[in-house]
């Protein structure tokens, strides 16, 4: 009797394996393809933090600078995040062309890309100052705060358009999914280009503070102008229209939910400083996260418009197999990234929790959040389908806004349970 229960257990071991490496083999490209746009988005994380703590001048200079920060990171991901998911299903669904020739739907994609980068920026800006009265903090004026959003969104607009095309075009062109790849690429560049493009803002509102009349006159063009842009842009075609009507409340509420993850790590402060290493774990933390998300939405939403993921009540099928994708990057990712903040803490003569523990808690903390997040990223793509809402418009933004702010309880949990227990 023992035998046969012996011989049954190696045989469905036997099939499990088959089943995985047959798995494997069928989808192995798109976790090749996935994994190296990760590692790309890992290397600009850790360059975006290094940018940031050398911008100390700046922050003393212009009182709430480092508010408007993560927010604008933050719009950076969600805004060309969505442009990339949205070009990736055209591009699948042969919409556009991948020959970077413009049309139509390419031109309206564009334009409301950036209208909604210059419309959230206006709203960061005073948003921005709300959280700093809210806080009690000293900080610039409103009027500072709306004119340095505007004018980085402005520059980062003009780098990143181009960058997110080039990289979709080229990836779908050269036979890769851009669904493994533009996102994460994508938030690489956003988060390397935004902190310069603030910096160069607050030289330019420098120049502008020699005379108050045209900082004001400055002020009111671009109000006016982003005003007009919006109405011409919600005239201009019903998919520009679907796409603010569809865009604008969700992106007003991931500013919310972006600030929320600022106060989590606020608050756990003195933990962070007295382990330098968490610290630059936690930028790492949270843009790998953010990416490895939006790969899973950008495939669920082409998965959905093409009819290889049903939206149905529990996920199924291919939903299911992107869960499995999405955990296998997991397992390879987040041990490297909490080996990478250790050894970059070793690199700049700072105190390090030790790979023993750092490993350990980027690890948990990322299969934690992966597993929760998987689940939400499923219904929120079946729920805006299902409601005939364009999900390339509402997955990438929302779920990675929600991972920011769940990602900074569950690393900074994760890491008092850890570092209590083991020391």
């Amino acid at each position: 009797m023992i035998c046969v229960k012996d011989k049954q257990k190696k045989i469905r071991s036997s099939l499990s394996t088959q089943a995985f490496s047959e798995f494997y083999a069928e989808r192995s490209y798109i976790i090749k393809e996935g994994l190296i746009a990760l590692l790309i988005c890992a290397i600009g994380d850790l360059i975006a933090g290094i940018i940031l703590g050398k911008m100390t001048f700046f922050l003393e200079t212009f009182p709430g600078l480092l508010v408007v920060i993560p927010g604008a990171i933050g719009m950076r991901g969600n805004i060309f995040g969505s442009f990339a998911s949205r070009l990736s299903s055209s591009l699948h669904i042969g919409l556009i062309s991948p020959e970077f020739g413009f049309s139509d739907d390419l031109n309206n994609n564009i334009f409301s890309s950036f209208v909604l980068t210059l419309v959230l920026s206006i709203f960061l800006g005073i948003v921005a100052k709300i959280f700093c009265i809210l806080l009690n903090s000293p900080s610039m004026s409103v009027i500072d705060f709306v004119l340095i959003c505007t004018i980085a969104g402005i520059i980062s607009n003009l780098i990143m358009l181009p960058i997110t095309m080039f990289v979709s075009f080229k990836s779908f062109e050269h036979g890769w999914d851009p669904d493994n790849i533009t996102s994460p690429i994508i938030a690489a560049f956003g988060d390397l280009f935004t902190l310069p493009a603030i910096i160069a803002s607050t030289f330019i509102l420098n120049l502008l503070d020699v005379n108050i009349i045209v900082k004001y006159i400055v002020l009111v063009v671009i109000v006016v102008g982003v005003l007009i842009s919006f109405i011409h842009c919600y005239r201009l075609s019903d998919e520009t229209r679907t796409i603010l009507k569809q865009s604008t409340p969700i992106l007003l509420l991931c500013s919310f939910l972006g600030g929320s993850a600022g106060g989590i790590l606020n608050s756990s402060v003195e933990t962070l400083l007295t382990n330098p290493s968490l610290l630059t774990l936690v930028p790492l933390f949270s843009g790998e996260s953010g990416s490895l998300i939006s790969i899973l939405g950008a495939r669920l939403s082409s998965g959905l418009h093409s009819g290889l993921v049903e939206p149905l009540a529990k996920p199924e099928g291919e939903a299911l197999h992107n869960f499995v994708i999405c955990f296998i990057l997991a397992i390879i990712v987040y041990p490297f990234i909490g080996i990478l903040a250790e050894v970059s803490s070793i690199a700049f003569d700072t105190v390090g929790v030790g790979f023993d523990r750092i490993i350990p808690i980027s690890t948990l903390s990322g299969l934690i959040l992966v597993t929760i997040m998987a689940f939400v990223v499923y219904y929120i793509s079946t729920t805006s389908y299902n409601h005939n809402f364009d999900p390339d418009n509402i997955v990438i933004p929302i779920s990675t806004s929600v991972t920011d702010s769940i990602s900074s309880l569950i690393l900074i949990s994760v890491s008092l349970l850890i570092l209590g227990t083991l020391f």
